[in-house]
């Protein structure tokens, strides 16, 4: 049987399926199973999200919430179209 390949995932894939978890208050479980991961790869994802989210609130800076982060996702597609 062929090894599996390693599936990659963004940066952004990541943030927003650590925010599935910290907005939401669904399990990691849960949402883990309903985007078809491992439940240790989301948990260090949300662990760092949490972290970074900390970060910023440290520094006095307040971190995105969902819709700045889709128009963000949004507006760097349109750039990265522009430029095909």
């Amino acid at each position: 049987m062929p090894p599996r390949k390693r599936r990659s995932f963004t940066t952004e894939y990541k943030v927003e399926a650590a925010h599935r978890v910290i907005d939401s208050g669904r399990t990691i479980a849960d949402v883990a199973r309903e985007l078809g991961l491992n439940e240790g790869l989301l948990s260090n994802w949300v662990k760092d999200e949490r972290r970074r989210i900390a970060a910023a609130e440290a520094h006095g800076e307040k971190p995105l919430d969902s819709a700045e982060r889709a128009e963000l996702l949004r507006l760097r597609k349109q750039v990265a179209d522009q430029d095909k």
